[in-house]
């Protein structure tokens, strides 16, 4: 069966052995397994920390968690009463359709409407589905937000968000680069004043690693890019997300974090394509589409 849904996932399976587990709570995709031409292993491509919260009670520290419609604390006046990152991943999500089941790809879609606990927080009008796909070597995850406001109010209410998908990418945290990042402006989280985290810095590194607790914001990206290791490797391609964020926690930070198992930051890099250096203004009846692709790469292919 390509598509199974049980009471709290949905478990997509690819003809040729990769598979992938969608959440119901947060929509946040917790495993991705899949081989490689010059392996025909399965392996888990996702970091899921041994100790999250996997039954709703709290969000998933790992895999790929879905960021609507603010990112870290809200700044926004009307995301003020939300919790960091929104909440669209401490949500619990509707199963909808098996989208297509191919010999290319399988996918699936969940959705997400204004429920009363969220209209306590959140008064905007929105409707959200996420479609997650299956190939062979690939994954993809697509957030459609709508803005269902009617269009004949004066003026128009736009829907005002940022989205990301916050990719914990299995890899080597001592040994990842993620490239081309270089000459790009960012911002870095990590510094102790908020004029320090508010002051733009340029990327001289030609490939960006994590050996020191990381946290950048990059503006205004290719929206292409490559988490390499030796031995490995995963591209990200993305549509509609300028911005994209690299964070690991390394022991500075990671060792203060509940959720995360121990040295669990040695075992994966965040590489996290989304909208979150100003807002989408989405008008009413109009629908914005970020999407981004998952694919292992199957050559060495690493700077030196």
């Amino acid at each position: 069966m390509p598509v199974e849904i049980q009471s709290d996932k949905v478990v997509l399976r690819h003809p040729r052995g990769s598979s992938a587990e969608v959440l119901l709570y947060g929509a946040t995709v917790i495993s991705w397994r899949c081989p490689t031409e010059r392996n025909p292993e399965i392996a888990e491509r996702l970091f899921v920390s041994g100790k999250a919260a996997l039954d709703g009670s709290k969000p998933v520290r790992g895999g790929i968690p879905v960021i609507f419609p603010c990112f870290g604390p809200p700044t926004h006046p009307e995301h003020m009463k939300l919790s960091q990152h929104g909440f669209a991943r401490s949500e619990s999500w509707s199963w909808d359709t098996i989208v297509s089941d191919d010999d290319k790809t399988v996918s699936a879609r969940l959705t997400l409407g204004p429920t009363p606990g969220i209209s306590e927080r959140f008064q905007r009008p929105f409707q959200l589905s996420f479609v997650v796909g299956l190939s062979e070597y690939g994954l993809s995850t697509d957030l459609h937000v709508k803005n269902t406001s009617t269009s004949t109010a004066f003026p128009p209410e736009t829907l005002d968000f940022q989205a990301l998908f916050h990719n914990y990418i299995r890899a080597p945290a001592s040994d990842v680069l993620v490239t081309p990042l270089q000459h790009l402006q960012y911002y870095d989280k990590t510094e102790s004043t908020e004029v320090g985290r508010a002051t733009a810095k340029k990327e001289e590194r030609a490939g960006v690693d994590v050996h020191k607790f990381t946290d950048s914001v990059y503006e205004d990206a290719s929206q292409n890019y490559e988490v390499t290791w030796r031995g490995g490797g995963i591209s990200i391609k993305a549509a509609n997300l300028k911005d994209v964020v690299v964070w690991n926690p390394q022991e500075e930070a990671g060792s203060k974090i509940g959720d995360m198992e121990a040295g669990g930051w040695e075992r994966y890099v965040c590489v996290e394509p989304g909208y979150v250096r100003g807002f989408v203004q989405l008008p009413p009846d109009h629908t914005w589409v970020g999407h981004q692709t998952l694919a292992v790469i199957q050559e060495e292919r690493r700077l030196t």
